[in-house]
């Protein structure tokens, strides 16, 4: 779909379902699907906290639809591999987990159907309330969507917030989290680290932790990027130095092995009162402020991601669900009625209230949600404005975070210089790139 003209053409297709239901009533979930009864639709879903929220509420679907969801549940890190090799073979899956970083591959390899196509095929099955205005922008297109064309709806998106230990801030003086990086460094940084506790965790493991939650959180907010507008790596410009180089100078303020922690190791430390202020996804709020799993549960309170030279870049990660182009005509249909039903709007509250992060700006309308759900204003600010690329989302992403990782790693560790590093990656990069078609003309430079 078109981003410019969703909305038109989403308002088409509901006005022209709703007509075709009016003779018969308005539109329903149960008649809609009463075709596809008994119809299985299988998909993976991942060992989150916004996948068993809607495994909690599915028996609410099934049960009006007749339609079987089959869960196949990986872990992240097989999560694409396991999908891969399903449609390359012409397997099973009826529905696409698409992270953010694999959107260009699902896309251009023609594993997905377009919203239009669905929408167009099915218009008796587009639930007349999907108002796809709903979504936040920012999500919609970062996550469902690929050269201008929509593919997913996005579902269990996250965005990098502060997690910040109020009690330990007020006890050394503060009223507030720091606004900037720098700040952080240069003032909180000192007074909040001694005697076993230390002012900051960044995760920084060596696999997509590294490359997305440690690396890519410096570049953007001090203006630097992974590449520049002609495709050509953007490492060694001054912008992203100075990103890189503050994450080194910053690790006098983390915990020693810092370089091994990924999100478990810097969520318990900070659940444990070990560390004051930690920048990590939203999905993790449910952890952090549950007394069965955090010693700080009272005194836990959401920020931003503080701001650098360029202001407030802050990650942005999560998943959208999109209807497999190898499934069957019934296969696609259960499909496309169950990724309305997970996203949809009216569902958006209870799935929050159970530990999901809808993308439903409705969802956060309510302000006595925001006393509850204490992360909410910090969420919807950083959903305002962001950087989609954050990772780049073409279908070579997945090989260069690799190289990411390694000297993204050995920077931090101190075996190689940040300038020698970057150099490294710039190089390797390239010559990814190079060897996918960018620089021939075969691909388009779109990320």
């Amino acid at each position: 779909m078109n981003l410019k003209s969703m909305l038109c053409t989403t308002a088409l297709v509901a006005a022209t379902a709703t007509a075709a239901n009016a003779q018969s009533g308005d539109w329903s979930l149960a008649e809609a699907a009463a075709p596809y009864a008994g119809t299985t639709v299988d998909v993976v879903f991942l060992l989150r906290p916004g996948y068993e929220a809607i495994q909690e509420m599915l028996p609410a679907f099934t049960e009006e639809t007749g339609i079987n969801i089959n869960i196949i549940t990986h872990p992240y890190e097989n999560a694409l591999g396991e999908q891969v090799r399903d449609f390359v073979a012409g397997g099973d899956l009826d529905i696409a987990l698409i992270d953010l970083v694999w959107i260009g591959n699902f896309a251009e390899n023609e594993w997905i159907v377009p919203v239009d196509d669905i929408m167009a095929r099915f218009p008796e099955l587009v639930d007349p309330a999907l108002n796809m205005d709903d979504f936040f922008p920012l999500v919609l297109n970062a996550f469902g969507g690929w050269n201008d064309v929509i593919y997913g709806l996005p579902f269990d998106n996250y965005s990098g917030l502060m997690f910040y230990n109020r009690c330990m801030l007020e006890e050394a003086g503060f009223d507030r989290p720091p606004e900037t990086w720098q700040e952080l460094m240069d003032v909180y940084g000192p007074a909040l680290t001694g005697d076993g506790q230390y002012a900051f965790a960044l995760q920084s493991k060596r696999n997509e932790t590294q490359s997305a939650d440690s690396f890519a959180r410096m570049l953007w907010p001090f203006g630097g990027s992974f590449l520049n507008e002609e495709f050509r790596s953007n490492l060694l410009s001054a912008e992203s130095q100075a990103g890189l180089n503050f994450r080194q100078e910053l690790m006098q303020y983390m915990p020693d092995g810092i370089v091994a922690w990924d999100h478990a190791e810097t969520v318990n430390a900070f659940a444990q009162g070990e560390v004051a202020m930690i920048t990590e996804w939203s999905a993790f709020y449910s952890s952090v402020v549950d007394p069965e799993t955090s010693r700080v549960a009272d005194c836990v309170a959401i920020a931003p991601e503080p701001a650098g030279p360029a202001g407030r870049r802050p990650a942005l990660g999560g998943f959208s669900l999109a209807v497999a182009s190898q499934a069957d005509e019934a296969e696609q249909a259960a499909a496309w009625l169950f990724i309305q039903w997970a996203t949809s709007a009216a569902n958006a509250v209870e799935y929050l209230e159970r530990g999901g992060v809808p993308a439903r700006q409705s969802a956060y309308s309510d302000p006595a949600l925001a006393e509850t759900y204490t992360f909410i204003p910090a969420l919807v600010e950083s959903w305002q404005e962001g950087v989609p690329e954050f990772r780049p989302r073409f279908a070579e992403w997945p090989e260069i975070s690799e190289v990411v990782q390694e000297w993204g790693t050995r920077m931090m560790l101190g075996e190689v210089s940040v300038e020698e590093g970057a150099t490294e990656i710039g190089t390797r990069m390239e010559e990814i790139l190079e060897s996918a078609g960018y620089y021939s003309g075969d691909k388009p430079l779109a990320q």
